[in-house]
């Protein structure tokens, strides 16, 4: 679900591929560009949704700008998520010569169906978005990759449109995978927060693009950078954006070249420095304005970050603070300050990765603190995919952008990090056709992986970076092929998430319009705390807690596991039973887990973990723990 697909992108060829599955009932919607001949064995659906947003935000005008009235991607969203997740192999798949190589979806053989729902516009309507989960469940799908959402304060599960249209899907055993937000890295910004849905942080590769900044004493930086074009290895004036801050403007917003600050003449013909701010933290703004202004090119000094935020179209290089300074200082010290820049080009393996994206959302969720989101972490930084030669998105007004189309871009956010996880959950429901969607999402949080290549803690981008806990990354970094034999799960029935919904505190005739399910439920608060998840989050603790889990064996028939306490700091854990014995009668076993405080201030958040081990599998959930001592109280003295 998203805003369409470029059908003729290599990436959607049928070649290989099998026949339509006899029991698919999706359609080829015609429109605008976009007819019957344009599905194939490859893309054996599309649709498209506009009634609910006309009706939400009038009549949609394609002349506004590039759009088709059909399932044609105008704005390039859809076509790179749909590739990255289902899309064929592709040779020679790059951006403008960078990231070069053999591009493949995450589950190539898949079958893909599309679902528009959202426009070039940026609009996404409600009804628009309901009518397409219940159009995917008649249809026949079995995962749902939903890169869309709003940012908090969030609504009610019972108000909410994807909580409610996934709701549906999973009471029907289709996986629905959504993206967590690109609001981080605060807390309390995580999207997409119900407990049937599988939440996706965006985490780093290890790819970058480099382009040295050579100054006229001889003396190099490094930054990153997407620019391929001219005006390269050519040195030009250096000056600082504060510098030449035009007439009654404030020096601080021209030294981040916030738009209409800098002075057309001393700009002109200029590399201009810009140096991040809390009210301006864009380097397309800064190279937008210094274009304006028809200056040779951009160095943008920001927060040390992999995600490269610098426009493909004008000379622009992004930097960390420090090496933004020692320009400066080089300004500040020479009489003709000159520098140029190398061409961009693509280095692997020389980054350390994974770790969490400085955008991504971070929990706890604000909504329901209770339950861990995000739940699990994929790439989502500097990702190659196909892309909508339409796509009017160009990033500025400039010259440049009169080059050819392309058919494949690098993209950041956690929409981009949302289709890894779909891709996965299809190669495993491929493996597991019996699975629930809370069994495949059990079986990759269990298996994640909290350390990078080198065996370190994995690390959150950050003011400033820190080690990552779970509300970073939920139960860490995507481990496919561990997902796949996972040993234990923990298993839930659409009971027990309309039970949720009742410990929410949500009336009944909410819960009933929702669900259209009848459930027997207590309105108990414990319950939240009982939920099958495979994590335990304790926003409250005040003294001592037990809370209990039900484990599934879907490993050896015969299986014994023990356990294991990594207990959060200033708490006690214990477990009963500390074993679990599993044959060919019994499957399933229920466990307690007691938590006492030790603290005897006020706390925040710590993390540990409990692990099950049977010597072949280790199953990990992450233990989050907040010490409540007692409540506040106000006296007048």
């Amino acid at each position: 679900m998203d805003t369409g697909i470029w059908p003729e992108s290599e990436s959607f060829k049928d070649k290989g591929m099998g026949k339509v599955p006899s029991r698919w009932k999706g359609i080829c919607q015609e429109g605008e560009g976009f007819n019957r001949s344009h599905c194939n064995r490859k893309i054996i659906g599309a649709r498209w949704y506009v009634k609910g947003y006309e009706a939400e935000f009038g009549k949609l005008d394609p002349s506004d700008g590039v759009e088709f009235m059909s399932p044609r991607d105008a704005s390039g969203h859809g076509s790179h998520t749909s590739s990255t997740a289902s899309g064929a192999l592709v040779e020679n798949a790059n951006f403008r010569g960078l990231a070069q190589g053999l591009a493949r979806g995450g589950a190539s053989s898949s079958w893909l169906a599309i679902y528009k729902v959202c426009w070039a516009t940026g609009g996404c309507s409600s009804a628009d978005l309901l009518a397409a989960f219940d159009d995917a469940i008649f249809d026949g799908v079995n995962v749902l990759s939903v890169s869309l959402g709003s940012p908090p304060p969030l609504s009610t599960y019972v108000d909410d449109t994807l909580a409610i249209g996934s709701f549906h899907a999973v009471a029907r055993g289709i996986s629905v995978v959504c993206s967590a937000g690109n609001s981080g890295p605060y807390p309390q910004t995580v999207i997409n927060t119900a407990p049937w849905v599988i939440t996706v942080a965006a985490s780093t590769i290890d790819r970058d693009f480099p382009s040295v900044v050579t100054m006229g004493n001889n003396q190099t930086v490094v930054g990153q950078s997407f620019y391929t074009g001219r005006k390269v290895n050519k040195f030009h004036p250096i000056v600082y954006g504060e510098d030449i801050a035009a007439t009654d403007v404030d020096e601080n917003s021209a030294g981040s070249c916030d738009l209409e600050t800098l002075n057309a003449t001393l700009a002109r013909g200029k590399i201009v420095l810009c140096f991040q701010s809390r009210s301006q933290r864009s380097a397309a703004i800064a190279s937008r304005s210094v274009l304006k202004v028809k200056g040779a090119g951009v160095i943008f000094a920001q927060f040390p970050t992999k995600d490269v935020s610098c426009p493909w179209s004008f000379p622009c290089v992004q930097l960390d603070f420090a090496a933004g300074t020692s320009l400066l200082t080089y300004i500040a010290a020479s009489r003709n300050p000159v520098v140029k820049f190398s061409f961009s080009k693509t280095v692997t393996g020389q980054q350390l990765a994974p770790e969490v994206a400085y955008f991504s959302s971070r929990g706890p969720s604000s909504l329901s603190p209770s339950v861990l989101k995000p739940d699990i972490a994929a790439p989502g930084v500097d990702i190659l995919a196909s892309w909508s030669p339409a796509s009017s998105s160009k990033p500025l007004d400039s010259p440049q952008n009169k080059a050819s189309p392309f058919n494949f871009k690098l993209d950041s956010g956690t929409s981009m990090a949302c289709p890894h996880i779909s891709g996965i959950v299809a190669l495993l429901k491929g493996i597991h056709p019996t699975w629930s969607p809370a069994a495949i999402k059990s079986a990759l949080v269990t298996t994640a992986s909290v350390t990078d290549e080198y065996g370190q803690n994995t690390v959150a981008e950050g003011a400033p970076h820190k080690q990552a806990d779970p509300f970073d990354y939920g139960g860490g970094h995507v481990d496919p092929n561990k997902a796949l034999s996972p040993g234990l799960i923990y298993d839930m029935e659409i009971s027990d998430y309309v039970c949720f919904l009742y410990a929410m505190g949500y009336n009944s005739t909410a819960i009933s319009l929702m669900t259209r399910v009848r459930t027997p439920c207590r309105k108990s608060a414990k319950f939240l705390l009982n939920l099958n998840l495979p994590s335990i989050t304790i926003p409250e603790l005040k003294q001592r807690l037990t809370v209990s889990r039900t484990v599934t064996n879907v490993g050896p028939i015969n299986s014994v596991y023990f356990a294991r306490v990594q207990a959060p700091a200033g708490t006690h854990v214990s477990v009963k039973p500390s074993n679990l014995s599993f044959n060919s009668t019994t499957k399933k076993l229920k466990f307690k887990v007691t938590i006492c405080s030790q603290l005897k201030v006020q706390g925040r958040y710590s993390f540990g973990n409990l692990y099950w081990e049977d010597g072949i599998h280790v199953v990990r959930i992450p233990l989050t723990v907040r010490i409540i001592i007692n409540d506040y109280f106000y006296t007048e003295t």
